[in-house]
C-alpha cells in the first residue's frame, strides 16, 4: 500500500483508506465527497448531526494531535493516554496491561466460547467458499442502501456462511469494523442485550457500562454487526435492534433467520439452493461442470479422497445426489464426505433414508449442524402444534399443492380445516415450504424433499400416515371423477390433474398394495396426463400391474382400460391397445353408461383406422353419433361428424366433407380441449391440401402446433402435412428436417395410414431428388437432431415473421417471457438464475430457445426486440380468428411464396438448426 499523503485544509481529495491520520495543525478540514464511502458522506441523513463549520461533520477515525484524546480499558475502566506511539493504530478493542487481557479472554470463554467477536483482523475460514456469485453481488448493492438486512431460508441453506462472507467483502472494500454475535446458544432478552452491548461495546466484558469515550467521534466508525441464527429469539432481537439502531447512525446489521424479523426499514434476501444441473441438457458432464451444487459436491469430495475426479460415468449419480438434495449445501457436504465409505451409485441410492445416513457433520460444529435431521429438528420445533401438524400431512404430496390440496389433506373428518391459507403463509415465511415461480394461475407450493422426509417420519412416528393417506386419495378421486362420468371432461379438469401428476403417482404407489378400486380411477388419470407429455417408461407397466391385480367388476375398471390402450397405442403396440379398448368397451356397454361409452368407441375407432380396418371405424363412429343425437350432445355428435368427414375425404367427396367440417370446427373450437381439436384440425389441413389451399392447410396445422399444453404429444401427422406444404412450395431442405424431426418424435400418423402415407412419401422423394445427396442427407440429420421444443419452433418459423406482437408472445413460455424481461434489465445469466431460483443451465436453455423461437442471434437481439415490439406496428397475422375457419370466404390469409432469397434464407436456418443441434 503506498504512503497516504498528509491532510491540509486545501488537501480535500485524498483517501483516508480507513485508518486514522494525524492532522498537524489544529484547524477544521473538509473531506471531499470522494473520500468517504457513500454510507459516509451525510451523517446527518443517516441519524447524526453535521458539526458546525464543516461539510460533512466530524470525520471517524481522524484524530487531532491537540484533543489530547483518550479511551478506556475495555476491562477495568482505567483511561489509557493516547498519546502515545502507538496511537496510530486502529479504534478497536483495548486493555490497560496484559492481566486485564487475560481476564477479558477467561469471561468470554464462560460465557460461550467465541460467540460473540469484534472481529479487528480480517476474516477468515477454514473451507473455500463455492458458489453464490450473484448473490454476493447482489447483497453488496443491497446492503449499501439498506441498515437493516435479513438472509433468510431453509435449514442448510447456507445463511451463516454467506452472511459472514458478506462480511468479509465488506470489510475489505469498506474498512469497516465487523461485530459477529452467534445467538443459537441464547434465548433470554437479558443475555442477549449483554453480549450484543458488549460486542459493540457500550460494556466492558463483566457486564459495568463502560467510562464514556474522551474523544465524541470515537464510537463514530462505521460498524456491521451480523447477529447468527435469529430464528429462535425474534422478538428479543427486534426489542434490542429498535433500541440500538435509531442512537447509532453508524451501525448496520446483517442477520441470518429462517423468517424475517418483521421490522421497519428490513430489507429481506431469500436464498434457495445452488444451481443445478440441467437433466434435459446434452452432456450431463458439461451440465454438471457448470453447476455450483456439483463443484461444491467435488470441492467437499476432494477433502477426503484428493484424487477424485468428475467423469462422464459418475456424473450423472453426482448430478441426481446434488438435484435430490434440492442443492442444499449443508447436506451436500455431508453427502460430499461419504465418498470414502460408500460408493457414488450406493450414496444416491441410499438417500431415500437420507435422515439416517447424512450425520457426519463438522466435529466442531454446532449441535444442529451435526447431521440433517438435527439441523430440521431447530427448525421443527420452533413451529405451533397447528404448522407442525399441517406439515406432517404435507408430506404425503411430493408433487406439490396448492391451496386446495392443502385444504384437503389438512381436513379434520369432512371439514376442510379452518384457516389452512394462514398456516400455508406461516410455513413460506419460515422458509418450511417453498412457492413455485415458474407457473401461471393460482399459487403453488413445494416442500423441499428433505423437509418432506423429516416431516414424514414425524407423521409415521404420530401414526397419522393412513389418515393423511386415505385424505389424499379422497381428494384425488373427486378431481378424477369427471373422466369416468362425463363424455369429454373441461380443459380446467386435465390442468389440475395435470398440477397433481406427482401426487397421483405418489398416492397410486401407496394404493396398489391393497384391494382398493380407486387405485383404478386414479391409475386412469395418471395415463390421461401421461398422455398431454411424454409417457414415463414404467407408466404403462404400473396401469398393467393395477388391472392384473384389481377388482374385476369395478365401475372404475373402463376409464383405467381406456388409458392403457391408449398409452399402448402411443407406444405402437397396437394389439395390446385393440385388446384393451375391446374389454372396455364391452364392460362399458354392461353398466350402460352412454358418456364413457362413447369416448371409448371414438378410441377403437382410432384404432381401427390405424389398422387400415375402415369399416368397423366408421361402424363405430356412426354408434357414437347415436349416442351423441341421443344425450343431445352437440359437442360429441359434431366430433362423429367430422371422423366421418374424415372418410369422405380418403373416398374422395371433398364437397361433403368440407360442409360438415365448415359447420362444425367452430363449435368445436370453443368447447374441446386440445387434445380432441388436435385431430380435428388435422383433418381439415388435410382437405385443403387436397384442394390445393395451402395457406389454409399450413393454417389448421400451425393453429395445432399452437394447442395449449394439454395436447404436446407427439404431433407427427401436424409435422408430416407442413412437409407436404412446404413440397408445394419448393422448399425442400424444410420438407426433409420436418420429416427427419416427425421420424424421431413419432409414432406415424393416428388415421389414414395408407392415403397419408402416400402423400408424405411422395414430397420426401420430391425432395431427395430435388437436392444433392449431401444436402439431403444433412437436412434429414438436422431434423433428427433437433429437441422437441426445436421441432416446435422451427415448425412455427415460417409464420413467426409475420405474426402480431401477442402471436410472438404466445410462441414463448411465461418462463421465457420472464427470462426476456430480466435479459432486458442487462442482467447476466447468473443473476437471472438467481432472481428465478433455477439453475445457470436452465438459464441458457431459456435462452437458446427464445432465439431459436423468434429466428434471434444474441441476447442483444433479444433485449432489442423485447424493446421494439412495445412500439412497432407489426403486420397482421396469418392465422385465421379463431371462430373463423380458413375455409370460410373472405378470411385475412397471406401465402409466402418461395423465391431464390427465401431458400436462401432456408439454407442459412438449417445451418443454424445444425449448429444447434
Amino acid at each position: 500500500m503506498g504512503r497516504t499523503p498528509a491532510i491540509t485544509p486545501d488537501d480535500n481529495h485524498h483517501y483516508l483508506r480507513g485508518l486514522p491520520i494525524l492532522v498537524r495543525e489544529p484547524q477544521p478540514c473538509v473531506i471531499a465527497a470522494k473520500s468517504l464511502s457513500p454510507r459516509r458522506r451525510t451523517p446527518m441523513a443517516r441519524g447524526g448531526a453535521a458539526g458546525q463549520g464543516s461539510t460533512y461533520g466530524k470525520v471517524p477515525g481522524l484524530i487531532s494531535k491537540s484533543s489530547n484524546t483518550a479511551i478506556s480499558c475495555d476491562m477495568c475502566g482505567k483511561r489509557i493516554d493516547k498519546r502515545n506511539p502507538d496511537s496510530a493504530t486502529p479504534l478497536r478493542s483495548r486493555y490497560c496491561s496484559n492481566a486485564c487481557r487475560q481476564r477479558s479472554y477467561r469471561q468470554r470463554q464462560k460465557a460461550g466460547g467465541m460467540g460473540t467477536e469484534a472481529v479487528g483482523g480480517p476474516l477468515t475460514q477454514l473451507s473455500s467458499f463455492v458458489g453464490r456469485t450473484d448473490e454476493m453481488v447482489e447483497l453488496g448493492r443491497l446492503l449499501h442502501g439498506v441498515r437493516m438486512l435479513t438472509l433468510t431460508g431453509p435449514a442448510g441453506v447456507g445463511k451463516t456462511r454467506l452472511a459472514l462472507e458478506l462480511a468479509r467483502q465488506e470489510q475489505r472494500s469498506r474498512h469497516c469494523e465487523v461485530i459477529v454475535v452467534k445467538l443459537a446458544r441464547l434465548t433470554h432478552i437479558d443475555q442477549i442485550r449483554r453480549q450484543i452491548l458488549i460486542a459493540i461495546g457500550e460494556l466492558a466484558e463483566d457486564g459495568a457500562p463502560r467510562a464514556p469515550q474522551a474523544a465524541p467521534y470515537a464510537n463514530e466508525r462505521e460498524r456491521l454487526l451480523v447477529l447468527d441464527d435469529c430464528e429462535h429469539v425474534l422478538d428479543e432481537c427486534g426489542l434490542m435492534l429498535s433500541e440500538l439502531l435509531p442512537r447509532d447512525p453508524y451501525l448496520r446489521v446483517v442477520a441470518t433467520s429462517r423468517e424475517p424479523l418483521g421490522l421497519p426499514g428490513e430489507a429481506m434476501f431469500s436464498l434457495s439452493g445452488l444451481a443445478l444441473p440441467d437433466v434435459d441438457g446434452g452432456s450431463f458432464l458439461s451440465e454438471c461442470l457448470r453447476s455450483d451444487a456439483v463443484l461444491l459436491f467435488l470441492d467437499r469430495a476432494r477433502t477426503v479422497v484428493p484424487d477424485f475426479q468428475l467423469t462422464q460415468e459418475n456424473a450423472r449419480h453426482v448430478g441426481e445426489i446434488c438435484t435430490r438434495l434440492d442443492g442444499l449445501p449443508l447436506p451436500i457436504e455431508m453427502a460430499a464426505r461419504l465418498i470414502r465409505a460408500f460408493p457414488l451409485a450406493e450414496i444416491s441410492a441410499r438417500l431415500d433414508d437420507r435422515l439416517s445416513l447424512l450425520t457426519n457433520g463438522w466435529r466442531l460444529a454446532d449441535q444442529r449442524h451435526q447431521s440433517l435431521r438435527a439441523s430440521l429438528q431447530w427448525g421443527y420445533d420452533l413451529l405451533s402444534p397447528a404448522e407442525g401438524s399441517l406439515l406432517r400431512r404435507l408430506s404425503v404430496l411430493p408433487g406439490g399443492f396448492g391451496l386446495d390440496t392443502a385444504a384437503a389433506v389438512a381436513a379434520d373428518g369432512d371439514a376442510a380445516k379452518p384457516g389452512t391459507s394462514e398456516l400455508l403463509i406461516a410455513l413460506s415465511v419460515k422458509s418450511v415450504i417453498t412457492p413455485h415461480t415458474d407457473q401461471d394461475g393460482p399459487a403453488r407450493f413445494r416442500l423441499l424433499e428433505s423437509m418432506r422426509s423429516f416431516g414424514h417420519e414425524r407423521l409415521v412416528a404420530e401414526s397419522e400416515d393412513t389418515e393423511a393417506y386415505g385424505r389424499l386419495v379422497t381428494w384425488l378421486t373427486q378431481l378424477s371423477e369427471p373422466l369416468h362420468r362425463e363424455t369429454f371432461p373441461q380443459p380446467a379438469t386435465f390442468r389440475r390433474l395435470r398440477e397433481e401428476h406427482g401426487n397421483l403417482t405418489h398416492a397410486l404407489h401407496w394404493l396398489i398394495p391393497g384391494a382398493d378400486e380407486r387405485q383404478l380411477l386414479l391409475a386412469g388419470a395418471l395415463a390421461t396426463v401421461e398422455l398431454s407429455q411424454r409417457p414415463a417408461d414404467d407408466t404403462l407397466t404400473l396401469l398393467t400391474h393395477v388391472l392384473d391385480h384389481s377388482v374385476e367388476c369395478s365401475p372404475y375398471r373402463s376409464v383405467a382400460l381406456e388409458g392403457a390402450a391408449a398409452l399402448a397405442g402411443r407406444q405402437a403396440d397396437y394389439d395390446t391397445a385393440m385388446r384393451h379398448a375391446e374389454q372396455a368397451v364391452e364392460l362399458e356397454r354392461g353398466y350402460d353408461r352412454d358418456p364413457l361409452l362413447s369416448r371409448l368407441l371414438l378410441l377403437r375407432s382410432a384404432l381401427h383406422e390405424i389398422h387400415d380396418d375402415q369399416g368397423s371405424a366408421v361402424a363405430d363412429l356412426r354408434e357414437c353419433l347415436k349416442i351423441g343425437h341421443r344425450l343431445r350432445d352437440e359437442t360429441l355428435t359434431a366430433l362423429c361428424l367430422v371422423g366421418l368427414a374424415r372418410y369422405h375425404l380418403l373416398s374422395g367427396e371433398l364437397s361433403r366433407a368440407e360442409q360438415v367440417i365448415e359447420k362444425a370446427l367452430p363449435l368445436l373450437r370453443s368447447r374441446l380441449s386440445p387434445r380432441w381439436l388436435h385431430t380435428v384440425l388435422v383433418t381439415a389441413g388435410a382437405l385443403a391440401l387436397e384442394k390445393d389451399d395451402l395457406p389454409s392447410a399450413e393454417a389448421y396445422f400451425i393453429e395445432s402446433l399452437r394447442s395449449p399444453a394439454e395436447h404436446t404429444a407427439g404431433p407427427t401427422d401436424v409435422l408430416q402435412g407442413l412437409a407436404i406444404v412446404a413440397a408445394h412450395a419448393h422448399r425442400f431442405e424444410r420438407v426433409l428436417q420436418l420429416i427427419g424431426a416427425a421420424e424421431r418424435i413419432g409414432p406415424r400418423a393416428s388415421w389414414g395410414e395408407a392415403w397419408w402415407r402416400k402423400r408424405v412419401n411422395a414430397a420426401r422423394s420430391a425432395a431427395l431428388k430435388a437436392l444433392p445427396a449431401n444436402r439431403a442427407s444433412a437436412s434429414l440429420e438436422a431434423g433428427r437432431a433437433m429437441r422437441h421444443r426445436h421441432v416446435l419452433a422451427f415448425a412455427l418459423g415460417s409464420q413467426a415473421t409475420s405474426a402480431t406482437a401477442e402471436d410472438a408472445d404466445s410462441l414463448l413460455s411465461k418462463r421465457e417471457r420472464d427470462v426476456t424481461a430480466l435479459v432486458v434489465e442487462g442482467l447476466t445469466n447468473r443473476q437471472i438464475a438467481a432472481r428465478m431460483h433455477v439453475s445457470v443451465r436452465t438459464v441458457e436453455t431459456h435462452i437458446r430457445h427464445i432465439r431459436t423461437t423468434l429466428g434471434l442471434r444474441s441476447r442483444a437481439h433479444i433485449a432489442a426486440w423485447a424493446a421494439a415490439r412495445r412500439t412497432a406496428t407489426v403486420r397482421p397475422a396469418v392465422l385465421s380468428p379463431p371462430d373463423r375457419g380458413p375455409l370460410a370466404e373472405g378470411g385475412p390469409l397471406v401465402w409466402v411464396s418461395t423465391t431464390g432469397a427465401d431458400r436462401s434464407s432456408r439454407s442459412r436456418e438449417l445451418r443454424g438448426v445444425r449448429g444447434s443441434g
